[in-house]
């Protein structure tokens, strides 16, 4: 069985976008600083070549793409990217939404999205089913992050912590409730422009 790992980029004050966040500025104000690992290299990640990345960071974004099964993200994600055009940035993984509101139009495209209204337990059921044996990613939005959190489903963080502060913005774990959550620490690989951090949570309902 696969794991449910959050995946974000987020800054040293825990940010994952800036303020003012809108279709134009998915990342918010300042925000795009966070992705900006992403295509500080000249190597293209294996998935997308649209990705140009450093060896080590080629390294870190490929190997968690090359296990992952599913994808989960929320509906402002969804909208702020306008549906991907239809096509996520990584062909062949389907993508589930969690909303109450789904859309009735979708952009026509390569990925295969579910929208589900009936929470982000059955959200997490169905990406699971859907990955079979492999990984299931929450990538997007923080309050899907926090959501997952607190319902004990997520087994791993890796977080990519880039060096700045944002000062304002949308945080990644606040607010995820009062109870205690214990991690067991991983993977820490640094590079110049990022330090990817992997953690195992010890109390996750999967575990």
């Amino acid at each position: 069985m696969g794991k449910v790992i959050l995946d974000m980029s987020m800054s040293l004050d825990g940010f994952i976008a800036g303020p003012n966040v809108n279709c134009k500025q998915g990342l918010g104000e300042g925000g795009e600083v966070l992705h900006e690992w992403l295509f500080s290299g000249d190597i293209p990640s294996k998935f997308n070549d649209f990705f140009k990345l450093s060896r080590t960071n080629r390294e870190v974004f490929d190997k968690s793409f090359k296990t992952t099964g599913a994808l989960i993200a929320g509906r402002r994600t969804f909208d702020l990217t306008s549906g991907w055009g239809g096509s996520y940035p990584i062909q062949g993984i389907p993508v589930f939404v969690l909303t109450h509101d789904p859309p009735k139009e979708i952009p026509r495209g390569e990925t295969a999205f579910t929208f589900v209204s009936d929470g982000i337990v059955s959200a997490v059921k169905q990406a699971k089913a859907a990955a079979e044996k492999n990984n299931v990613q929450v990538m997007g939005g923080a309050i899907t992050a926090q959501q997952c959190i607190k319902a004990n489903l997520v087994d791993e963080i890796l977080i990519h912590l880039v060096p700045v502060l944002l000062g304002k913005g949308i945080r990644l774990f606040d607010p995820i409730g009062p109870e205690k959550i214990q991690l067991e620490k991983g993977d820490v690989i640094e590079t110049a422009d990022v330090t990817h951090l992997r953690y195992r949570i010890l109390n996750s309902r999967n575990t």
